[in-house]
């Protein structure tokens, strides 16, 4: 990972520092040169949306980064994570429940004594954790088309995460020039992208669900406490057990509104019984769009993420590798209007590190433009855009852009042009 950019108008001046490290691969054609950097400066500085040039079925190169991000980049998980040092990982005896429950419990424990024990996760505090992402679209259907592949090259990136106990948590990510940045202050969970101004997700603060990809085992162990064991599957070769987690309707109905209404939201955690580690993990939830005058429409997003390259940090094992495959189905209406997108992330950890000195809580403050639900029309809890006939392939509303020395920030947004989309927050 490069942390240094070179300065584009001078070369003996000194280079500048980047806030979310990328890959070496951006800063390098195929002939070894740099000439690669200055496209990504274009990218920043003007980014030409909807090129004729990269048309595809999305919309354009540009619309298809802005899709991934806003479905991939930042999803959150409906569970509040409890964090007292006072009580124990595992505060549930696992006696007393029915079978399933206590079979749960147990595969619990044998996973916090899997990845490093409970003394060493009641010792963290806070963590940071520093990799890179390649992230693409691989498969679309739309009306009664058959399932086709779509000829997209995997875009490059980087992410930085901080977290400080479950409910304050901060992500930056930049892939091919575009930066999403989204977190949690303890009282709201918030977002912001250079396509929409900042916006908070409805109903109290929700974690990261990348943070249940092997970085924070403290809170897997917390979320997976309340859960049934199911049965047992195999998992890259490895026998699992199946834990299965159901949102509560309180919180389906916080996030919620009078135009989406979120059904179900299911998580699935598959432990290795020969390890105890967790190998996948899995989230689905399902919601219906309602709007005025139109059929109701319905949409699905199934998610999975396998877990891999568990590596020993400080005496706790982090996953430091996987792949997150993503599926968008919409439904309702004729089947005409039916449709059906598959994304995929590979992502990679390079630096991971506890008990951050300095971390304080002004590192998790909401952006100062940060507009609230009912102020932002058209955003709804699960980022999707209220409007008739919203379907894929789509077009996500434009914007002007500016960059500075600290973000890349979006400005004049034109309200008034908001298209047809789905994108997801989760």
């Amino acid at each position: 990972m490069k942390r240094l950019c070179p300065n584009l108008d001078l070369e003996d001046r000194l280079e500048t520092v980047l806030e979310v490290p990328m890959p070496e691969e951006i800063f390098s054609n195929k002939n070894g040169t740099s000439k690669a950097w200055h496209n990504m400066k274009k990218s920043w500085l003007k980014p030409s949306f909807e090129s004729s040039r990269s048309s595809s079925v999305f919309g354009g190169r540009n619309t298809e980064i802005q899709l991934l991000l806003g479905v991939a980049g930042a999803p959150l998980l409906p569970f509040h994570i409890n964090h007292d040092n006072n009580q124990p990982i595992t505060t549930h005896a696992i006696k007393g429940g029915n079978i399933e429950a206590s079979m749960a419990k147990y595969i619990v424990r044998q996973y916090v004594a899997a990845v490093g024990g409970e003394s060493k996760l009641e010792s963290v505090e806070s963590m940071y954790a520093m990799g890179e992402v390649r992230i693409g679209t691989s498969e679309f259907s739309g009306g009664e088309e058959k399932m086709k592949k779509v000829e997209m090259n995997r875009e490059m990136g980087g992410f930085v995460l901080w977290q400080k106990r479950p409910e304050l948590w901060c992500l930056e990510m930049v892939v091919s020039g575009y930066k999403i940045s989204a977190g949690s202050d303890g009282k709201v969970t918030w977002r912001q992208t250079p396509w929409h101004h900042s916006h908070a997700s409805r109903g109290p603060p929700r974690p990261l669900r990348r943070l249940f990809q092997g970085l924070d085992p403290r809170s897997t162990a917390n979320l997976f406490n309340n859960s049934i064991c199911i049965g047992e599957k195999t998992v890259n070769n490895e026998e699992c057990f199946i834990l299965k987690l159901e949102a509560e309707s309180s919180s389906l109905q916080a996030r919620s509104s009078s135009n989406v209404d979120i059904i179900q939201h299911t998580l699935w955690g598959y432990f290795s019984q020969r390890t105890g580690l967790l190998v996948k993990f899995e989230d689905t939830y399902f919601l219906k769009l309602i709007t005025p005058g139109s059929d109701t429409i319905f949409w699905e997003t199934k998610v999975e993420s396998l877990v891999q390259d568990y590596r020993n940090i400080d005496g706790i094992l982090i996953a430091h590798a996987g792949k997150t495959c993503v599926a968008l189905s919409r439904f309702g209406e004729g089947p005409e209007s039916h449709s059906r997108t598959r994304m995929e992330e590979t992502w990679k950890i390079e630096e991971v590190d506890f008990n951050i000195k300095g971390l304080s809580m002004d590192c998790f403050l909401a952006p100062s433009d940060l507009k609230k639900e009912e102020d932002y029309k058209g955003v709804t809890e699960c980022g999707v855009v209220a409007a008739n006939n919203a379907k894929l392939p789509y077009k996500i509303q434009s914007a002007s852009f500016k960059f500075s020395s600290s973000k890349v920030a979006a400005i004049n947004v034109d309200d008034s042009s908001a298209s047809d989309s789905g994108e997801e927050e989760y």
